[in-house]
């Protein structure tokens, strides 16, 4: 049991649990999963953790739909901030406690803000990581919205 299925479990969130092969992907974890589930990419949304540039560097969760790609600009706007960058690999491993590739929005070691690209609004269940490799998490949006003081907002690129 992971820390994302603590969290859902302690508050009584009602989620499915999705296990697939993970296999040998080393990239495009995501479009992986979505193959893998027989899934929309554009229901399954990868968790990135970015930071932000200002007075002081901060890590912030944005999460995307496998389809799209992180607008870091758009990121960085609705931080108020002037930049964004994607956090290096291990920086990722080391702030949330998953390993990337299973890194879940979730029972982070950190809780960051966290922005959701408002394509989830359109959806009455999105996939997200369930915090390991080959291991996703079918759920309302509004629940990560609750669970994590989320913010919807236009993250992909156009």
């Amino acid at each position: 049991m992971t820390p994302a299925i603590k969290l859902l479990d302690q508050h009584r969130i009602s989620y499915n649990l999705r296990q697939y092969d993970a296999g040998e992907a080393q990239r495009h974890f995501g479009e992986h999963a979505a193959a893998e589930l027989g899934q929309n990419p554009e229901k399954v949304f990868k968790t990135l953790l970015c930071i932000i540039d200002g007075d002081n560097r901060r890590p912030v969760v944005a999460l995307v739909s496998v389809a799209d790609q992180l607008d870091l600009k758009r990121l960085a706007a609705e931080c108020g901030a002037r930049k964004a960058v994607m956090a290096d690999p291990r920086q990722a491993e080391r702030s949330t406690g998953y390993v990337v590739g299973g890194i879940s929005p979730l029972g982070q070691k950190q809780v960051n803000p966290t922005f959701i690209d408002h394509s989830a609004h359109s959806f009455t269940a999105v996939f997200v990581s369930g915090g390991k490799r080959g291991l996703q998490l079918e759920l309302a949006p509004s629940a990560l919205v609750e669970l994590l003081q989320a913010r919807y907002c236009p993250l992909a690129k156009k």
